[in-house]
């Protein structure tokens, strides 16, 4: 057995290494799919929905903010994967009176790095982890750098909710250069207004196909609202955290190559 801190220093025992694992965290398991670990996956959520190919072979246990007890009682798991932003207290709670709940916290870029190291540690993927790092890191190496242009990442309307402080998305857009206005505001995804955005003296508006599906049509809606701003609808999933960050760096080359 192995007794070992998460990253909210909570104690954790479980097997050396795990063999049923559950994910409650997307991004997390399309990473540890990536380090070749779906031998060891039993169970995911509804949202997790890469590697598409892969996937499927593991139950669906219900979504981030609601689980199905049940069918994990029925999967028997000796590790459950949760995050502290993605899943709920209440969850986590719950499902450490069963089995051995690891709880990640990301918010920056170098907490994802952390979480990939620290997954590779708990399943002896450690080869595996160490390479995953290296090879984003590398690309990470090749960001665009937009050299301070404003931009808000819009992630809801009806109320309008951006992106803000203390998250992994303005850690990577800080990192490409953005200048992220709405940091200053309380909470990590705050509710704004129209007249926020027009205050806001931004360069960019950057719409977000998740989790509000912002598509093409509503472009028009937001250059009427803010005549001189450039509105971009970008890849949610680029922004994912994890092994997705490999290929990201090139979409976001392509997405910004004029800045």
């Amino acid at each position: 057995m192995l007794n070992i801190q998460d990253h909210l220093g909570r104690t954790v025992t479980l097997p050396n290494p795990p063999k049923r694992i559950i994910s409650l965290v997307p991004a997390i398991t399309d990473t540890m799919y990536h380090l070749g670990l779906e031998d060891k996956i039993i169970g995911r959520t509804r949202f997790c929905i890469h590697p598409k190919d892969k996937v499927k072979q593991a139950v669906n246990i219900g979504g981030t903010k609601e689980i199905k007890l049940d069918r994990i009682h029925e999967l028997k798991p000796d590790l459950i994967i949760a995050e502290k932003e993605e899943n709920t207290k209440e969850i986590v709670e719950t499902l450490e009176q069963y089995y051995p709940v690891f709880v990640f916290e990301v918010k920056k870029i170098a907490d994802v790095y952390r979480m990939i190291e620290d997954v590779g540690m708990l399943t002896e993927f450690e080869e595996e982890s160490t390479k995953l790092v290296a090879d984003i890191q590398h690309a990470f190496s090749m960001l665009p750098n937009v050299h301070g242009k404003r931009a808000a990442y819009v992630i809801w309307q009806r109320p309008y909710m951006v992106v803000g402080k203390d998250t992994y998305i303005q850690s990577l857009l800080q990192e490409m250069g953005f200048a992220n206005p709405f940091v200053t505001y309380e909470g990590r995804y705050p509710v704004v207004t129209e007249e926020d955005f027009q205050q806001a003296e931004l360069d960019y508006i950057l719409l977000a196909t998740e989790p509000y599906p912002f598509r093409e049509k509503h472009l028009e809606e937001f250059q009427e609202m803010l005549p001189n701003v450039k509105p971009v609808i970008v890849d949610g999933e680029m922004f994912w955290y994890g092994a997705r960050m490999v290929e990201a760096t090139a979409y976001f080359r392509e997405t910004f190559p004029e800045i």
